[in-house]
Order: structure tokens, then C-alpha cells, then sequence
């Protein structure tokens, strides 16, 4: 009772003006469907209320939903049996119903208890056979001869005061013998037994009359089912049961397993049961009524017949005896002090240091010994802390500097004590280690290449810190003075180019990189550092691209056959970087023919052709030669001289050949004087043929001579000034083309070897009328303008 007055006193406080809440009722068993358990009223004023049926134990469909009215100013609740209820108190004698009360944002909940007790002008027959529809029950043809079939009346009613009678016909050849009932309200099987009776039906009018206008006339079958074909049985089982008086009701106690096809379960003993039921299909034996020893001592053994059948075949069952204890409850565990442990400490503490003792005792038995246990929970690694003696000591170094070792420690100390059943108390322990910076970060000294080309924010790669403190990337990262050119990122340790480079100024740069740790310590301030040097190599790249003195030639090459000839060298270099020397040389335009070749900077004219039977005439080539960087360094920049070669094919035997060279800056015309001597040697053939040529070229100009001086001869006889004037004009015209002919480009080369003379300048004037500079031959007169 002292236990129940605290929710009603919660409720009464939550709910204002709250009367007659009936936490403890008493009802006959007699009570039928719609009976009012009890009514209360409550005054809820400023919002709606509700009042719900959470649960029930044991589970039932016997009670309806609390119904709730308003009659003025007070709510009235109401609990009532719903239309399924048949209260039975030998099955179950006690319910417990919760009920949730709200009331605006207030809620309470309250058990209500509700006794079933027995009464004694309630109807004595038992199970089915008191419904009106009877009772059907199955037997098997093997039956022992007068064997008790079926009980017809509940157990504790006076045998004296019940009469019962068979009131149909039991006459052969219908039934084997008559059925009997004897005083305690059994119906027995007849005395010739049922052997031969399988399949057969037989109806039984039972007339049970009990006191006065009391009595239950019902209909029983009894089915008669054949031999079983097959073997049913239980599989190993353990006859004794133990369970705790404390079980509530709806627990399992033990569950019985039987070898068969579709197996059904059932209690045939002790019928009716009050304290056990058993799952018809799992075989599950659960309580249905508290199992209080103080309040009812036969509860301490209760011997249990389970059958098991076959669904299909109810005959074919077989038997199981079940022997459950019900042993008293050790009701309260140890209790600690302290009843939780949290606390910090350094992973610097040292093996063995205590970091709390435990005080525990138990209420049930005081001064009893109590047994300790700890238990890990996280990390699972190697055990940490120990208990020694209800101490609690740090039993291995702590070390924090693996990731998820020792940051947290949880654990708990079990507190067992010796009482039945056994009672233990759980103090929970969580012990967190605080990191201490232990150790300097350090870096690994590196070098790195760039090209001193490379534009600003160029990444040169990343200085890697390490720390044996956890966590390992906690560090920073700062350049310690040195050159303005670099950075260093403060959290990926990534170099950085700020600014430009230069290979000629400087080639090798040093950075002092400073690393420094930070969260690795309780303290934040408490901070470590270290160094390591930083090496940056500039790889050279081409700025320049090479110069070639001079870069323009020109120059007459005599060039005999089938041999190969030099014709110049090309020479070229980098003023800014006089060191590189390293040129690769090709010809890239005027190359006709594939006449000429480079053999490194040496251009070479290859005449290894055979010619045909006559000299080939003079020609100019102007030749493109590229010269590029042939080191390492990229990219290759180039450059293009030009040399243009007059080539004048020989094939005498032979032959002297002087030439002067002339170089001029690439703004001016260049100037090429070249002295030729030569002795020359010709074929019989080419003579003869020179001498007709000449004789039909005098003979051609002696006719035109003629006739010249025919039409002066005419002219004197007849002058007259248009004749004067053409004359003058074809004496100028003649003069203008003279001159012309010696203003002919310089690239024009004469038809025959004799005419290589007229390219010999041997003088030098001014014009009179014009100021321009030329030169000329004093031998023939030819002029070339500069």
C-alpha cells in the first residue's frame, strides 16, 4: 500500500479537486460485459481533459476504453468491461490497468489494481462446456478404460452440494458402454474402453445442478480419433524450472519444443491453471498472475503436465511434466559512493597513481563482502587503468600520441554482492587524458628546381613537417627571413614564387622554414618549434636568342665538278651569355636542289652530279640558315642568316679562282669585288663552233652598219630638223640603253666565261648630274650603282 500512494498524491496535486480515484478495486467474477468498475470526478477548468487506458497487464480485451462525461463544472471518468469480458478468477485474479490523465499541458498516469475474487453462486461449470455453445473434446481410440476424459465443474466447489446427470441415450450399438461421471465432476471414459470407435461422434446432454435455480445444461461431444500413425515428442527439456518471485505477469518462464508435423501445445494439468498459460503454437509458458510467495505460499512449486499434439491429429500427443520453483527475490543492489566517476589527467600520470577508491555496501545484508570488477568498455586495446584493492590505479603509460588510443577511457566497476538471486550495481567511470606536447616538430631539408621563367605564384612543391605529438598536422609553417622571392604557406607548408627570376643574377636560394606545433597540449600557449633549411635551384632558360657575325654575305664561288666545295662559315653566339656555345645550324631556304649542306657551322656546296657535255651557266643562290640553342635549356630560340652564293660551274681542268669578300651592316647593299684569272683551255669542238658563230654574227653586223649609214647618207642630202631631231633621239635612246644595261641588277651574271671580266670594278666616281657613287671597269666601262 505505501508503495501506491505516491502516484496518487502526484495525481491528486497535478489534477485539482480529484475524488475517489479507486486505485485498489474488488469485483466478482459474475460481473458481466458493460459492468461499471468504478466512476471518479475531477475538475479540469480551463482546458479539455482525456483519459486514456495505456496498457494492460496481463494483456486482455476484457476492459473498454475510459469513457469521460461533463456534468457542469466536473468531469466524470469512467472504467467499465467490454463486451468480450468472462471473468474468470481461477484463470486470473488480479489485472493492472494504467490510466494517462491530461489536462492542458499537465499529464499524469496511475495504476488501477483490479482483484478478481471467486463467487460462490457463479456458475460451477468449468472451461467451454459453461458457454452455450458446449464443448467438443477429442480422445484417441487407445484411451484407458474409465479414464478421466473431461472435467465438468471448477475446482473447490462441495462435490456434495453439485448433482450431476447424463440426460441422453447411451444404449449399444451406438456407444460402447455408458460414459460416467463420478463426484469430483469428471467425465470418464467407459469401462470397455474405445478400442474400434475411431471416427465416431458421440453427444452427451450433462445437467449440472448447483443450489438453488443454478445449473448448466450443455452439450458435450466426444470425438474418438484412430491410433496415431506417427511419433510425436519433446525434445530434451529440462524438467525443473527456477523463475524469481518478482516475474511480472506476461513473462516467459520456459518454452517447450516437441518433434512433429504442425504441433500444437496445451496445459492439461492442473486445469484450470492460475499462475501459468502456455502459446498453443510457440509452446511458450508464460505467468499470468503475480508470483508473491509472501502472499500466497503454494506458489513456491507448481507441478505443470504439458501436451503437445498434432494440429491434424489430436489424438497423437504426448506428455511433458514440468516442475517450476519460485525462488525469493534479493530485491536491492550494492550501493557506491561515489556512484559515478569523471575525471581528467595528464598522459604524462605515472603507472600506479590512484585516481579514486570505492566505498559500496548492501542494504539488504550490511557488513556483507561485496566483489568488485572492472570492466572496459572503450578503447578495447590493452587495459589502461586496474582495480586494486577498490582503487582505482593507471596500469600502463598513457600514451596520446596514436590517433584514438587514449583521449577517453570509459569503464565501469561492477559491485556484485552474494544475496539470491544476485543483485549488482554498475558505477560508471570515464577517465579523459589530456594531451601534453611532449615532443619539437621537425622538417626534412629539401631542394627545388624552377625555371628562372616561371611566373609569379608558381608552386615549387610542399615542405613536409612531422610531429610525434597527437594530432600529427598540427602545424604551422613560417619562412624565417631570407629572400623576399618566396612564401610559404602558413597550413600546407606549400612554396610559393612572389616574384620574378633571373638565371644571370642569381642561381641558388636558401629559405630557413620555421615550423611550430600548436593544439597537442591542454594549455594552448604551450608550444613547440623547429627549423630545417629550404635549398632553391633557378634552372637556366634561354633570354637570348644568338647573334651571327655578319648576318648578311654574299660571294662568288667557283664550284668544280664532282667535287665539294666550303663555301663560308657562319658565325654566331649570345652576346648576354657569352658561356653558351652550344648552336644547332640548318638551312631552311633557298636550298634548290639540295646543291648545299652544313657541316656544323661550315656551309659546303656537294657538286658530285655529273654534268651534261656543256658547262652549266652561272647561278645565284640565297640561302636561309637557322641557327638555334642546342643545350638543355628550353625553349630554343634562333635566329636566321641569309648568304647569298653566286655559283659559277667549271669544269676546265684548270683553274685559279681569287675571291674577296665584302660584309656590310644589314641596313646597307652589300658590295661583292671579285678578281678572277683564268686560263682557259677549250675543246676542239667548242672552237669550231665559235668561229661559225662569230663569222655569221660579223656577217650580221656589217649588214646592219649598211644600212645605218645608207639612211645618214640620205639624211645629209635632205636635213631638215625633224631628221636632225630623230637622230638625236636615237643617238640618246641608244646612249639610255647602253646605261641601263650597266644598271642591271648585281644578281645578273654574263652567259660566258669571257664575260666574268666585266664584273671586275676597278674604279670608283660621282655623277655630275645626279651625285650618285658608282662603280666601273676602265677596261670596258661598265658602271654599277650604289
Amino acid at each position: 500500500m505505501a508503495v501506491l500512494r505516491p502516484p496518487a498524491l502526484l495525481l491528486a496535486l497535478v489534477v485539482s479537486e480529484l475524488h475517489c480515484l479507486p486505485w485498489f478495486i474488488n469485483i466478482s467474477e459474475s460481473q458481466g460485459p458493460g459492468s461499471v468498475l468504478q466512476s471518479f470526478s475531477f475538475n479540469c477548468t480551463s482546458h479539455k481533459p482525456t483519459l486514456e487506458l495505456v496498457r494492460v497487464k496481463p494483456s486482455t480485451t476484457f476492459f473498454n476504453l475510459p469513457s469521460l462525461s461533463r456534468r457542469q463544472q466536473v468531469y466524470v471518468g469512467m472504467v467499465t468491461l467490454s463486451s468480450s469480458a468472462r471473468l474468470d478468477a481461477l484463470a486470473v485474479n488480479h489485472y493492472e490497468l494504467q490510466l494517462r490523465l491530461t489536462c492542458g499541458k499537465r499529464v499524469t498516469e496511475g495504476p488501477l489494481y483490479v482483484d478478481v475474487h471467486r463467487d460462490p453462486d457463479y456458475s460451477p461449470c468449468a472451461g467451454r462446456f459453461a458457454s452455450p455453445a458446449g464443448e467438443i473434446i477429442q480422445v484417441r481410440e487407445t484411451v484407458t478404460p474409465g479414464a478421466q476424459l473431461y472435467t465438468l465443474l471448477l475446482p473447490g466447489l462441495e462435490p456434495q452440494r453439485a448433482q450431476i446427470s447424463i440426460n441422453s441415450t447411451q444404449d449399444p450399438p451406438y456407444f460402447p458402454g455408458p460414459f460416467s461421471i463420478n463426484g469430483q465432476g469428471w467425465l470418464l471414459a467407459p469401462s470397455q474402453g474405445l478400442k474400434g470407435q475411431a471416427k465416431k461422434v458421440f453427444q452427451l446432454q450433462i445437467l449440472v445442478t448447483f443450489g438453488q435455480n443454478r445449473s448448466c445444461h450443455r452439450m458435450l461431444k466426444v470425438k474418438v480419433l484412430p491410433a496415431p500413425s506417427s511419433q510425436i515428442s519433446f525434445l530434451g527439456q529440462a524438467p525443473n524450472i527456477t523463475v524469481l518471485e518478482d516475474l511480472a505477469p506476461g513473462s516467459t518462464v520456459v518454452q517447450v519444443r516437441a518433434r512433429g508435423f504442425n504441433v500444437r501445445y496445451e496445459i492439461v494439468s492442473p486445469v484450470p491453471c492460475p499462475l501459468f498459460s502456455i502459446g498453443r503454437e510457440d509452446g511458450v509458458v508464460r505467468t499470468t498472475a503475480p508470483l508473491e510467495l509472501a502472499q500466497a505460499r503454494g506458489t513456491a512449486v507448481t507441478r505443470l503436465q504439458v501436451k503437445a499434439y498434432e494440429r491434424l491429429r489430436p489424438w497423437a500427443g504426448v506428455d511433458l511434466d514440468l516442475t517450476v520453483n519460485v525462488r525469493s527475490v534479493n530485491r536491492w543492489p550494492p550501493r557506491c559512493l561515489p556512484a559515478m566517476l569523471v575525471t581528467e589527467i595528464p598522459e604524462t600520470t605515472p603507472v600506479g597513481a590512484v585516481l579514486n577508491t570505492f566505498t559500496c555496501a548492501d542494504p539488504d545484508s550490511p557488513g556483507s563482502a561485496l566483489d568488485y570488477e572492472l570492466r572496459f568498455h572503450s578503447p578495447p586495446g590493452p587495459a589502461s587503468l586496474c582495480l586494486r584493492d577498490r582503487a582505482l590505479e593507471v596500469n600502463t603509460t598513457l600514451d596520446c600520441d596514436t590517433p584514438g588510443v587514449c583521449f577517453q577511457h570509459a569503464a565501469s566497476i561492477l559491485v556484485l554482492d552474494g544475496g539470491q538471486p544476485l543483485m549488482t550495481t554498475e558505477v560508471p567511470i570515464l577517465v579523459m587524458v589530456t594531451p601534453v606536447n611532449e615532443f619539437s616538430p621537425a622538417c626534412v631539408p629539401h631542394t627545388f628546381r624552377i625555371r628562372e621563367d616561371a611566373g609569379p605564384y608558381t608552386l615549387l612543391g610542399s615542405v613536409v613537417g612531422t610531429d610525434e605529438d597527437y594530432p600529427h598536422n598540427s602545424i604551422e609553417y613560417y619562412v624565417s627571413g631570407g629572400p623576399t622571392a618566396f612564401s610559404v604557406d602558413r597550413l600546407s607548408g606549400a612554396v610559393h614564387l612572389l616574384g620574378s627570376l633571373d638565371y644571370e643574377l642569381q642561381t641558388l636560394y636558401e629559405l630557413t622554414v620555421l615550423v611550430t606545433d600548436h593544439g597537442q597540449d591542454q594549455a594552448p600557449t604551450h608550444r613547440r618549434s623547429g627549423s630545417c633549411t629550404i635549398t632553391i635551384e633557378v634552372e637556366d632558360v634561354n633570354d637570348y636568342a644568338p647573334e651571327c657575325q655578319p648576318p648578311f654575305q654574299e660571294l662568288t664561288v667557283y664550284a668544280p665538278l664532282g667535287r665539294s666545295v666550303e663555301v663560308t662559315k657562319v658565325s654566331c653566339w649570345v652576346p648576354q651569355e657569352p658561356q653558351r656555345l652550344a648552336f644547332s645550324y640548318s638551312i631552311v631556304g633557298g636550298n634548290s636542289q639540295s646543291r648545299f649542306s652544313l657541316r656544323g657551322p661550315v656551309l659546303v656546296h656537294d657538286n658530285i652530279m655529273l654534268g651534261p657535255p656543256w658547262p652549266e651557266q652561272p647561278h645565284t643562290y640565297e640561302l636561309l640558315i637557322r641557327v638555334a640553342d642546342a643545350g638543355p635549356s628550353i625553349p630554343h630560340l634562333s635566329t636566321t642568316a641569309t648568304v647569298i652564293v653566286h655559283l659559277v660551274p667549271w669544269s676546265t681542268s684548270t683553274v685559279a679562282t681569287r675571291t674577296h669578300r665584302a660584309t656590310v651592316p644589314s641596313m646597307m647593299t652589300p658590295l661583292l669585288v671579285t678578281d678572277m684569272e683564268a686560263f682557259w683551255q677549250p675543246e676542239p669542238w667548242f672552237v669550231v663552233v665559235l668561229t661559225v658563230t662569230s663569222a655569221l654574227l660579223l656577217l650580221a653586223l656589217g649588214w646592219l652598219f649598211s644600212r645605218i649609214f645608207q639612211g645618214l647618207a640620205q639624211m645629209l642630202q635632205t636635213p631638215n630638223k625633224p631628221a636632225q631631231a630623230l637622230l638625236l633621239n636615237s643617238i640618246r635612246g641608244t646612249e639610255e640603253s647602253i646605261e641601263g644595261f650597266m644598271e642591271a641588277p648585281r644578281m645578273e651574271m654574263p652567259q660566258t666565261p669571257s664575260s666574268v671580266m666585266s664584273l671586275h670594278f676597278d674604279g670608283r666616281a660621282q655623277d655630275s648630274r645626279t651625285g650618285r657613287d658608282y662603280l666601273f671597269n676602265t677596261l670596258t666601262g661598265a658602271r654599277r650603282w650604289l
